[in-house]
């Protein structure tokens, strides 16, 4: 279905580190079926890697909504909350 392979192409295009098109990718593939908890976990996992700790906390939380027994992403919604606090502890 068109979901998966644009959830498909946004994990290529994230494994050759073009993490504005693979979240383009996610989000598209979440708008055509928001039940679907992949990409959101990939969209997730890309937030995560620029830094951007409460977008990707977001995410991760609407994956475990969607499937609590997720433990990928209640694993990354951990280390998410870990990592944001330490990036306060350090002030920047």
């Amino acid at each position: 279905d068109l979901a998966t392979a644009l959830n498909e192409r946004g994990q290529a295009r994230y494994l050759r580190v073009e993490f504005a098109a693979a979240m383009e990718d996610y989000t598209a593939a979440i708008e055509c079926q928001p039940g679907f908890e992949v990409p959101y976990y990939n969209r997730g996992l890309v937030l995560y890697r620029l830094g951007c700790f409460d977008e990707a906390m977001e995410d991760f939380r609407k994956v475990l909504e969607l499937n609590p027994r997720f433990e990928d992403a209640a694993l990354s919604l951990k280390q998410a909350m870990l990592d944001k606090e330490e990036k306060q502890k350090r002030g920047y």
